[in-house]
C-alpha cells in the first residue's frame, strides 16, 4: 500500500479512508494533529496510488492490509481513525491484532446490511447493473454534501470515485453490505479500548443520507452503544459525510481530547 507518514509524538495515529476515497482526504487532520503525534495515512488497494483488483476489494483484506502495515512498519499500538467504509476496515483490523490498538475512532460510520448476509450484497450488486455503475456512483455520492458544502471538493470526489473499476467498485459495495450483515456485530462487541463515534449524517429507511441536528436519534450510534456501553458519541451537526474536511477543525479537537484521556496509553 502507498503510505505517507508525518508528525511526532504518541501515540501513533493510523488513518484509513472510505470508499473510493484516498488518503488525501486526512490532510487537513494531519495539519492539526501532526504537531503532538505521529501520523499514518493508506490507501487502501484499489485507490489513490495503490493498485489492486476486485479481488483485493473487501473488508477483510483491507483490514488484513491494514494490520500488516502496523506490523510492517512496527509501530507501537495504535488509535485507528476509520471514515465510513474505513469504520469497517478498522474494526476489522482490531479483530484480528487487537494488541496493536489503544484506541478507535470511528468517523461518520453506518450500517447498511443485516438479516441474510448474502441479500443486501447481492441486491446492491442488482442495483448497480440495473443503474449503470456511473449513475450508482452519482446517486451515491450527491447525498454526501449539503449546499454549503465547497463545490470543488464535491466536484473532486466525485471525480476521484470514477477511477475505481467498476468491477472492484461492484464487489466491495457488495462485500461491505454482507461484512455488515455477517460480522458487524461481533466486531463492535469485540472492541475493548476507548471508542469514540463523531457523526454528522445518518441513512434513513430508504437509504438516503441526511445532514444531523442535535437531538435526532441515530440507529448506527444505537448500535454502537448497545454493544459498546462506554463509547463517547459526539455530533457534528450542519455538515455533510466528509465531517474530517468540512468541519476539521472541531473534529480535529474532538479526536486530540479523546487521544489525551486514554488510559491505557496513559497508564504505560
Amino acid at each position: 500500500m502507498y503510505i505517507k507518514r508525518a508528525g511526532t509524538g504518541e501515540p501513533t495515529i493510523v488513518f484509513v479512508h472510505g470508499f473510493t476515497c484516498d488518503s488525501t482526504d486526512w490532510d487537513p487532520l494531519v495539519e492539526r494533529l501532526a504537531p503532538h503525534n505521529s501520523l499514518v495515512c493508506c490507501d487502501l488497494p484499489a485507490h489513490g496510488r495503490t493498485p489492486g483488483s476486485a479481488a483485493d476489494c473487501t473488508i477483510e483484506a483491507y483490514g488484513g492490509a491494514v494490520t500488516q502495515m502496523m506490523h510492517d512498519l512496527d509501530l507501537p499500538p495504535v488509535v485507528l481513525i476509520g471514515h465510513s467504509l474505513g469504520c469497517r476496515v478498522v474494526l476489522q483490523a482490531y479483530v484480528e491484532a487487537p494488541e496493536r490498538v489503544i484506541g478507535i475512532v470511528l468517523l461518520d460510520g453506518s450500517r447498511t446490511g443485516s438479516n441474510d448476509p448474502h441479500a443486501p450484497g447481492s441486491g446492491i450488486v442488482r442495483q448497480i447493473t440495473d443503474e449503470g455503475y456511473e449513475h450508482f456512483l452519482t446517486a451515491f455520492f450527491d447525498d454526501m454534501f449539503t449546499a454549503s458544502s465547497d463545490m470543488d471538493m464535491r466536484t473532486a470526489t466525485m471525480a476521484r470515485a470514477t477511477l475505481l473499476p467498476a468491477e472492484a467498485g461492484t464487489a466491495l459495495r457488495a462485500n461491505l453490505a454482507e461484512w455488515d450483515a455477517l460480522k458487524m456485530d461481533r466486531a463492535l462487541e469485540s472492541v475493548q479500548v476507548p471508542l469514540m463515534a463523531v457523526q454528522s449524517t445518518m441513512l434513513n429507511l430508504s437509504g438516503a443520507r441526511t445532514s444531523l441536528s442535535l437531538g435526532i436519534p441515530v440507529p448506527w450510534l444505537d448500535l454502537v452503544r448497545a454493544h459498546i456501553p462506554w463509547a463517547r458519541v459526539e455530533i457534528v451537526p450542519g455538515v455533510g459525510h466528509f465531517l474530517q474536511i468540512e468541519a476539521a477543525d472541531e473534529v480535529g479537537s474532538l479526536i486530540a481530547n479523546f487521544i489525551s484521556n486514554l488510559t491505557p496509553f496513559a497508564s504505560t
